[in-house]
């Protein structure tokens, strides 16, 4: 076909996501495989959320409340922020697109952490806008978002600026003293974005949490979801909370039925959950100390994380480590797409997923 693409879209690169664990052990010929690639809950869903969800799937038949009156309530009462700051998404990917269709024009630039999550350049592009990367910090203690850095990279073209915190895939957070100092000088009309995907999962006390921004009078969103801490990736239901007029651009070009029944359903319940919420936290943090304790045995370098993964240095090809692994029944993910290619990157399983994992990596190690 003599299609005309505009250049900015045949720049865009694919977004790979990561295998089912179905798929991957039709693949490779294995069974009672376990999957610590993609950050998911290792309880499965909120039991309150699943009882929701079966008693909504009656009403399939109707559509689902386009304005998601009863979640953004819920959330609202949650959040102590008023319901008219609140947009949901099909995940938070969706809020993210819609921030850069509804804010980004053709030449505008958006600044980004590199490596980081993949939508932000993915959706920056599509609108015909350029991504800036800026590299992230890198000392033997951390590597971490460089807001200084960010900060000399703004020029007049910039029109947005993404940070995650905490960050993917390295764990780590800035605190509310750093993003204050960060605020200094920034000009009101560029647009923050804090994609706080992981933030159930924080121990550290001094990390920031952007809701207080709110009636900052900034241009400031921020994104949040339930497929993380409240385990309903599979029904990809987000949320941003931001100033009420952006939430007022964003329902401009927002899909009418973008949350879908089941996800509404299942959110609002997940809500009330708040002791598999507590289970879930729990079971995460307790994972990661035996890993810090596990690795430290066998003198491996990691990087303490404030999320529910963990970023490992392998000190070799991390693409062959991961195949080895695989061909074990361990299912991790390799960073070398992230530009770390000798670093893996695993979530926090159950208990006896997590000992698994270290006896296959010790084993892996020697090869």
């Amino acid at each position: 076909m003599n299609l005309s693409v505009p250049d900015y879209i045949l720049s865009i690169k694919q977004y790979v996501a990561g295998k089912p664990l179905e798929e991957l052990e039709r693949e490779y010929g294995i069974k009672n495989s376990i999957k610590l690639a993609s950050n998911e809950n290792p309880l499965g869903p909120s039991p309150l959320a699943v009882r929701a969800i079966q008693k909504e799937m009656v009403k399939l038949n109707r559509y689902p409340d386009a304005n998601g009156y009863y979640l953004r309530n819920k959330l609202s009462a949650k959040l102590n922020v008023p319901s008219e700051n609140i947009v949901l998404g099909n995940g938070s990917d969706d809020i993210i697109s819609m921030l850069t269709r509804a804010l980004l024009s053709p030449g505008d630039e958006a600044i980004i952490p590199r490596p980081s999550f993949l939508m932000y350049d993915i959706s920056v592009r599509s609108v015909g806008a350029l991504p800036v990367y800026v590299p992230l910090c890198v000392s033997s203690e951390a590597i971490s978002i460089d807001l200084d850095a960010i900060k000399k990279r703004i020029s007049s073209k910039t029109k947005m600026i993404f940070l995650t915190n905490p960050n993917n895939p390295t764990g780590t957070i800035f605190t509310r003293d750093e993003f204050e100092k960060f605020l200094e000088n920034i000009p009101p009309e560029i647009l923050i974005v804090l994609d706080e995907a992981y933030i159930e999962f924080v121990r550290d006390r001094r990390c920031l949490n952007s809701l207080d921004f709110l009636d900052s009078g900034r241009a400031l969103v921020t994104l949040r979801t339930f497929s993380k801490a409240y385990g309903l990736a599979g029904l990809r239901i987000g949320y941003g909370v931001m100033p009420e007029e952006i939430a007022g651009l964003l329902n401009r070009i927002r899909q009418p039925f973008n949350s879908n029944s089941l996800a509404q359903a299942g959110a609002i319940a997940a809500l009330d959950d708040e002791n598999f919420l507590k289970k879930t936290i729990t079971l995460v943090h307790e994972g990661l100390d035996y890993f810090y304790d596990a690795l430290d045995r066998i003198k491996i370098k990691y990087f303490e994380t404030q999320a529910n993964f963990l970023l490992i240095d392998v000190k070799k090809d991390a693409d062959k480590v991961f195949k080895h692994m695989l061909k074990e029944g361990v299912i991790v993910r390799s960073m070398t797409s992230y530009e770390f290619p000798e670093y893996i990157r695993i979530n926090a399983g159950l208990k006896d997923e997590n000992v698994r994992f270290i006896n296959v990596f010790e084993k892996v190690l020697k090869l």
